[in-house]
C-alpha cells in the first residue's frame, strides 16, 4: 500500500464513490485521490458534483463531456447491430462503462497515477467492465476494489460510513435505497423493493417515462432516417447523434415506450432483475430491426440476427477493447451497407407501429411479391421443391429399407 502515492477514481457523485474518497486516503496514507466524472448524458448538476468530490477529500476532479462520442462510437454501432443482452436488456449501463474506463484511464496516465479504483460491488457486472478497459488500456497500473475488500456489506451499512464521516451523500437515504444508473440512452433501478420477484414495482420508481395508461390518447407521429444502419435524422432534420437521442426520448417517454422488466444474468453467474427505461433506443431498435428486414439479403440478415446475440454478450462481459468486438463490428458495418432509408412509425400508448417504409436499396418488389398477377411463375416451384426435398426423400427410402418406417 505504501507505494501507491496517487489514485484516479472513477467518480460518479454517487453513494458509494463519494465515501471511497475518504476510504482511500485513510487505507493509503498521503495518497492524492484524483476523481474523474463522465458526462455520457446524465444531467447531473456538475457543480454540485464538483463541490462533493472536493468536500470528500479529492485532490481535483475532472468532468469530461463526450456526449456525441458516446453516440456515435459506442451506442449506434450497438444498435445498428440489433445487440440486446438475453432479449429485453438494451444494455445502457453495460455500453457506457467501457467509454468511461478509457477516459478514466487515459486521465490517469496523463496525472501520472500508481492506481486507477472504482466503486463497482463484488456482485456485480460494472467490476468486470472497468477493469477489463483498464486491462486494455493502462495494464501496468495497480487496480483497487474498495467493495471487494473493505468491512461495508450493503447500502445501509455505505450510508451508516458516510454519516460517521460527514460525507455528503445527496439525496441517499435508507427510505431512498434504490440504486440508479442513468445515461443518455436509459435510466435503471435496482435494489429495495425491486428485488422481490413476486411485487409489481412502485410506480414511482420509473423516473423518465409516462405509464401507457397516462400516455396521450392520440398516435404521435414520426420519421427515423438512417445511412448505413446508423441514425441520421428525425422528422426531416439530420441531427448530431446527442441531440436525435434527446428528441426521440422525450416523445417516446410521452408516449409510454422503453419500460423493461427484467431478470438477467450477471456475468458473475447469479441472477438479477431490474427495472430498465430506454425510451429512444427501443424506438431504433425496432425501426432499425424493420428496415434491416427488408434491405439485407436473407443469409447476411440471419447471420446478423445469430452475431447480435455475441455482440450483446460480449457489451454486457465488458470486452469491447478486444480483437472480437472489432472483428464483429466490421461485418455489421459491412453487412449495413443497404440499410439506408427512413422509417415511420406510430407511438401509441406502449406501442410502436410502422406505418411506412421507404429504401433505395429495399430487396421487396410489389410485382414480384403480389398475390395477384405477377411476374412469378408458379410452374417453377415444382422443380424447385423436388430438388429442395431431394434430401429428405433419400432419408425416407432408407429408412423404409431399413424398416424403421
Amino acid at each position: 500500500m505504501s507505494t501507491v502515492k496517487k489514485i484516479c477514481l472513477a467518480y460518479s457523485g454517487g453513494l458509494d464513490t463519494s465515501i471511497i474518497i475518504p476510504w482511500l486516503k485513510e487505507t493509503y496514507p498521503g495518497c492524492e485521490v484524483i476523481a474523474v466524472s463522465v458526462d455520457v448524458g446524465q444531467e447531473e448538476d456538475w457543480a454540485a458534483i464538483e463541490k462533493r468530490a472536493l468536500a470528500s477529500g479529492a485532490a481535483r476532479i475532472h468532468i469530461v463531456n463526450v456526449r456525441e462520442r458516446f453516440a456515435r462510437e459506442f451506442l449506434f454501432p450497438m444498435v445498428r447491430a440489433g445487440a440486446i443482452y438475453e432479449g429485453s436488456y438494451l444494455l445502457g449501463t453495460s455500453i457506457a462503462r467501457p467509454l468511461q474506463a478509457a477516459v478514466q484511464a487515459e486521465i490517469a496516465l496523463r496525472e501520472g497515477c500508481d492506481a486507477l479504483a472504482h466503486g463497482c460491488t463484488g456482485k456485480g457486472n460494472d467490476q468486470v467492465r472497468f477493469e477489463l478497459t483498464y486491462a486494455a488500456l493502462a495494464p501496468d497500473l495497480e487496480v483497487i476494489a474498495p467493495w471487494r475488500v473493505w468491512d461495508i456489506e450493503s447500502r445501509e451499512d455505505a450510508i451508516d460510513f458516510a454519516e460517521k464521516h460527514g460525507i455528503p451523500i445527496g439525496n441517499v437515504s435508507k427510505k431512498n435505497i434504490y440504486s440508479r444508473d442513468w445515461n443518455m440512452w436509459h435510466m435503471s433501478h435496482e435494489g429495495g423493493e425491486i428485488e422481490r420477484l413476486d411485487r409489481r414495482p412502485p410506480a414511482e420508481v420509473y423516473r423518465l417515462t409516462k405509464s401507457p395508461q397516462e400516455a396521450p390518447d392520440r398516435e404521435t407521429l414520426i420519421t427515423v432516417d438512417f445511412e448505413r444502419g446508423l441514425p441520421v435524422g428525425l422528422d426531416g432534420t439530420r441531427l448530431s447523434g446527442e441531440e436525435l437521442i434527446q428528441r426521440l426520448n422525450r416523445v417516446a417517454a410521452e408516449n409510454g415506450i422503453g419500460r423493461a422488466d427484467v431478470v438477467e444474468t450477471r456475468t458473475v453467474g447469479m441472477k438479477s432483475r431490474g427495472l430498465y427505461e430506454t425510451p429512444a433506443g427501443t424506438v431504433l431498435h425496432q425501426l432499425l430491426r424493420d428496415l434491416e428486414n427488408f434491405t439485407v439479403d436473407a443469409e447476411s440478415l440471419h447471420t446478423r440476427r445469430f452475431l447480435a446475440m455475441e455482440f450483446a454478450k460480449l457489451i454486457y462481459q465488458g470486452r469491447w477493447y478486444t480483437p472480437y468486438r472489432e472483428n464483429l463490428e466490421a461485418f455489421f458495418e459491412s453487412s449495413s451497407r443497404t440499410m439506408t432509408g427512413s422509417i415511420q412509425a406510430a407511438l401509441y400508448k406502449g406501442n410502436i407501429i410502422v406505418t411506412s417504409r421507404h429504401s433505395p436499396f429495399s430487396l421487396y418488389d410489389e410485382k414480384l411479391a403480389s398475390f395477384g398477377k405477377s411476374s412469378y411463375s408458379h410452374k417453377d416451384a415444382t422443380g424447385f421443391i423436388r430438388l429442395y426435398g431431394l434430401p429428405v426423400r433419400v432419408n425416407a427410402q432408407v429408412r423404409k429399407k431399413l424398416g424403421q418406417g
